[in-house]
């Protein structure tokens, strides 16, 4: 093993560095500020300690300036991720969840996430435990889901190949498993656990001053890219031979999020290390996490995530440590290919001979509306289901293991609750925004709120130009920080202002190319009259079947992203 300090950043440590070296391994004072009634928030660094706990103090923006004219502080409340590896989850615990945001969350929704969990908005600081102890009374937690740790393990939501997919999302909770912090902290604050002193904890992998940055892992089953591995840190590509799961390709160094106006910053494709049999993946997990951990940017967070690391380092002297570290050699990667990322919507059987049920959630936002009550069908559905729920990365769920005798009454349900439409275009289906506005602190633009009325303007485009049975991959970020994965779209849009967005075209349907930026900071009025341009003339010069992100770069409308950073900002 190489000298732990041989790449270190030098230089003035960040902040979030001191608040975590003095945090007794993320305890803070969270717990005195619980009980703090003079504000609805948390103080100081416990403002940053909930997110290693899955949770982000926030504010509803809509109500901001009312309530300053008012004298009265923001309305303060958090957003909680939970922690579900690869999306599983029963449902007697979607009761659970579903009455909880019924009585206690300000908005009364279960939204999926493209993170495959779900998460409650608005939950007031006295809900705060009681939420925490509910959910593990479910068997549920939320720890690790956000802060500098490993978060919430995606697994492909594959339902037909039953058998991989059981073993693959195995491995996929022991990735998850492995890597949590062990920290008394959550079980103390949360769960009135005993207290238990901090000289006798560790974080042999995390360490105790954990990652630098953020770090997302993925299991995937080609041929479907349903968790968009080159979003993500680490990603263990399935490999099956003969029904069975044998071992998984390494990808690492994956990332969208950048900062606008900074070229250091950049989207990057995940590198491909090669291929390990399963008995070695909880140690490469661990040893790319540390070599992470030791290697990665604690100076500057904006280049402090593990894509900058392999920059910065050389991704051969980066994949070395790692075999090092984990006392392995990759061998050379077992072919593969990725021909799509999109869920299978309606009914599927599977090779077990149950049903599976994918359902179209827009946005992911699970809530009674007038005529559409998706938020009272799904907790019908629980009621009566044998089988398990798995949430997609796509913010979609399925309604998986249905036997034969309960398929008939299931879709009865589901359409009486309008769980299932006929009229969903391919559009909708392809299209996906972060949440944004009015309660994540960081969105610039609309995303959730814009994109139902944006699809219905690119549908009635494509209808115009003869293309409705076609669709694009289209997603909206609020920011620039990638949760709602624009930068591997076939047009992604980045929020920049109210209204404004940089307006990216050329990635493709696989997921496999990052697109570029085609016209900065302009009005959603303006993007739209691009992309009737645009889609008219893939329209009439399109080969094929050609996409439309291939047909732009192939027309020369754009260049095609082949080597970010190197070639990103030309």
């Amino acid at each position: 093993m190489s000298d732990d300090n041989k790449f270190k950043v030098e230089g003035k440590l960040s902040d979030n560095e001191r608040l975590k070296g003095e945090s007794n391994l993320l305890r803070g004072t969270i717990s005195k500020d619980l009980t703090d009634d003079v504000t609805g928030g948390f103080t100081a660094d416990n403002f940053q300690l909930i997110r290693f706990h899955g949770m982000y103090q926030q504010d509803d923006r809509d109500v901001r300036a009312e309530r300053m004219k008012q004298k009265l502080e923001p309305l303060h409340n958090v957003m909680l991720r939970a922690r579900l590896p690869g999306g599983v989850i029963q449902p007697e615990q979607w009761l659970v969840i579903d009455k909880f945001a019924a009585d206690y969350t300000i908005y009364g929704s279960i939204r999926l996430t493209t993170r495959q969990t779900f998460q409650f908005h608005g939950v007031l600081k006295p809900n705060m435990k009681l939420m925490h102890q509910t959910l593990n009374k479910a068997g549920i937690d939320s720890i690790a889901t956000a802060g500098d740790v490993n978060r919430n393990v995606l697994c492909t939501s594959n339902p037909i190949e039953s058998e991989v997919h059981q073993q693959a999302w195995e491995w996929a909770t022991k990735i998850s498993e492995h890597l949590l912090p062990k920290t008394n902290a959550y079980a103390e604050i949360w769960l009135n656990g005993e207290k238990v002193e901090s000289t006798q904890e560790d974080e042999p992998i995390l360490g105790k001053t954990y990652l630098p940055r953020k770090f997302k892992t993925t299991v995937v089953i080609p041929p479907q890219n349903d968790v968009d591995v080159h979003a993500n840190d680490l990603n263990f590509v399935a490999i099956a031979e003969d029904g069975q799961l044998v071992g998984f390709n390494v990808l690492v160094g994956g990332g969208l999020a950048m900062t606008h106006g900074d070229k250091s910053t950049f989207p990057r494709k995940a590198d491909d290390f090669g291929f390990i049999p399963l008995q070695h993946t909880l140690d490469v997990a661990a040893a790319v996490l540390s070599t992470q951990r030791d290697w990665g940017n604690r100076v500057n967070r904006k280049n402090a995530k593990t894509k900058y690391t392999l920059e910065r380092v050389g991704v051969e002297t980066f994949k070395a440590e790692v075999e090092s570290r984990a006392g392995v050699k990759f061998t050379a990667s077992k072919p593969y290919v990725f021909t799509s990322r999109g869920d299978r919507f309606g009914w599927v059987e599977g090779i077990d001979g149950k049903h599976h049920l994918t359902l179209f959630i827009e946005n992911g936002r699970i809530l009674d509306h007038p005529g559409k009550t998706l938020k009272t069908g799904c907790a019908e559905i629980a009621k009566i289901h044998k089988g398990d729920f798995r949430m997609t990365a796509n913010q979609n769920l399925i309604i998986a293991g249905v036997a034969p005798d309960q398929k008939e009454v299931i879709e009865a349900l589901a359409i009486k609750h309008s769980l299932m439409q006929a009229s969903v275009s391919n559009q909708r289906k392809d299209s996906m925004a972060c949440v944004s506005l009015p309660t994540c602190p960081l969105a610039m633009a609309e995303a959730e709120r814009y994109l139902p009325d944006a699809v219905t303007e690119i549908e009635g485009l494509l209808s115009k130009h003869g293309m409705q049975d076609e669709s694009i991959i289209y997603r909206v970020n609020g920011c620039p920080n990638g949760c709602g994965r624009s930068m591997l779209a076939e047009v992604g849009l980045v929020g920049k202002g109210p209204s404004k967005y940089n307006f990216h075209i050329g990635g493709n349907r696989e997921g496999t190319r990052i697109p570029r930026m085609y016209k900065e900071n302009i009005t959603d009025t303006e993007i739209m009259t691009h992309l009737d341009e645009l889609i008219r003339r893939w329209s009439k010069e399109r080969n094929q079947n050609e996409g439309f992100g291939d047909f732009v770069v192939r027309a020369e409308i754009i260049a095609a992203v082949v080597d970010s950073p190197r070639d990103f900002y030309e």
